[in-house]
């Protein structure tokens, strides 16, 4: 009998269905829903702030910071450093370029002054051979071959001198000409020659002076250099030397 009542009650189709329904409504429900949601979340960074500091994660990484500014910041004052340095040794590359420069054409000038002083220093070497070698007149007419110098250079080419002077004070100006002749042989043979243009003009008052270089011909020896002082047609000196 219970059993059928039972079965009526509960698998009987027929029979109304039971729903148990809340009291709460649903809008608090939410609420505590979301508070219990925040209180975790709120426990939650908690724990994980608390975490951090417990493993000092936040001071280490300050730590690294404040360290990596620092190296920045002497990093920095190196650059500047370097770059204030790399100017001053331009600055002073430049000035030493501008030394190197200014030495150099001071070299170069004192090297060609050296180069004319040496010139004329052969040059007064000359005339105080030249000088030193004078000899008598050979004129008795105020026009004097006082000396005559003829030296070798380079094979065929001969330099010669020659300096006149007039013997007596305030003697006027002496217009004339110069006769060069050479003598010597050529492939055994007797040979003579002359200068290429011939006579050359003189003139001049108290002393004068003439030179030359002279080439013979191949195969010539030059031997001796003869001068003549003319005016005009009359000779007024004649002097010879030996090469």
């Amino acid at each position: 009998m219970r059993f059928r009542l039972l079965r009526r009650r509960f698998f009987n189709p027929s029979s109304p269905r039971l729903a148990v329904r809340s009291h709460m409504p649903w809008p608090l429900r939410w609420a505590a829903i979301a508070l219990v949601f925040g209180l975790c979340a709120a426990i939650g960074l908690w724990a994980f702030e608390f975490g951090k500091a417990i493993a000092g994660i936040d001071g280490d990484v300050k730590e690294e910071l404040q360290k990596a500014r620092t190296e920045i910041t002497l990093l920095q004052n190196q650059l500047a450093a370097a770059i204030t340095a790399r100017e001053k040794a331009q600055s002073v590359a430049d000035t030493a370029s501008t030394v190197v420069t200014t030495e150099k054409a001071a070299s170069e000038g004192l090297a060609a002054q050296n180069k004319l002083l040496e010139a004329e220093i052969r040059q007064l070497k000359d005339d105080l051979g030249f000088f030193e070698r004078l000899v008598p007149a050979t004129s008795a007419d105020g026009v004097s071959v006082r000396a005559l110098q003829a030296e070798v250079q380079g094979g065929r080419q001969l330099k010669w001198q020659v300096l006149l002077t007039q013997s007596a004070k305030n003697a006027p100006d002496f217009s004339g000409q110069l006769e060069v002749s050479f003598a010597g042989t050529q492939n055994g043979k007797p040979w003579s020659g002359i200068l290429p243009g011939g006579a050359r003009e003189l003139k001049f008052r108290q002393y004068g002076r003439s030179e030359g270089v002279f080439e013979g011909p191949e195969q010539t020896v030059i031997k001796t250099v003869s001068v003549k002082v003319l005016e005009g047609k009359q000779v007024k000196a004649v002097q010879s030397t030996k090469v």
